[in-house]
């Protein structure tokens, strides 16, 4: 009886350490300390994309900039097509500052949950706790404050192509990316999972 409750718990234990996203991934050690990401790396760059947010069913369109303005901050502006002003924001991995914002996005928690989504959009490092892969794909897995952020990358290229932000058990917010180059995103959707917000940018060529 002893050893069937000890059996039990290590079998609990066992699967309390084991994250969904990474189901059917080899955990492997590589000594990689630092996975960095190219898409928003520039410092004399204006990325600019036609952009569609949807809010709880409420949609705004329009174009969204965003611009390296030092080593760790981001300058991200979201107007209409017509050049009014929906969102200026000013966001690092530890700073965050709002310029201006239109009332339909100034509400706390689609503040908070925008400012975590360019987060992740945006950086540039991640600091990696485990490494984890299969015959085509590496995922890095970084600490996002209580929970985790999963880098899928090509595990030849090293290209990363979705973010996964989960806890221990859910998976929060996906965000795929597509690249030609490996250095640019031409598109970027973001879906959250337990909310109604989705992000939808798609590159405009100079």
């Amino acid at each position: 009886m002893r050893l069937l409750i000890i059996s039990c718990l290590l079998l609990v234990t066992f699967a309390s350490c084991t994250f969904r996203t990474v189901k059917g991934f080899t955990k492997i050690s590589s000594g990689k300390k630092v996975y960095s990401s190219p898409y928003f790396s520039s410092a004399v760059t204006d990325y600019v994309y036609k952009a569609n947010i949807t809010v709880y069913g409420k949609s705004l369109s329009g174009l969204f900039i965003a611009k390296q303005i030092n080593d760790s901050t981001h300058r991200v502006v979201f107007t209409t097509e017509f050049g009014n002003s929906l969102m200026d924001l000013e966001i690092g991995p530890e700073s965050f500052k709002v310029n201006s914002i239109v009332e339909d996005l100034d509400k706390k928690i689609i503040l908070k949950t925008l400012k975590n989504d360019f987060r992740l959009i945006l950086a540039n490092k991640h600091f990696i706790r485990n490494e984890y892969e299969n015959g085509q794909e590496k995922i890095y897995q970084s600490k996002d404050g209580s929970r985790f952020n999963f880098l899928f990358a090509d595990k030849k290229t090293e290209q990363l192509h979705k973010i996964v932000r989960a806890s221990r058990f859910k998976e929060k917010v996906i965000v795929n990316f597509t690249s030609t180059n490996g250095q640019l995103a031409e598109t970027i959707y973001v879906k959250h999972k337990n909310i109604k917000l989705e992000i939808a940018l798609n590159y405009l060529k100079n």
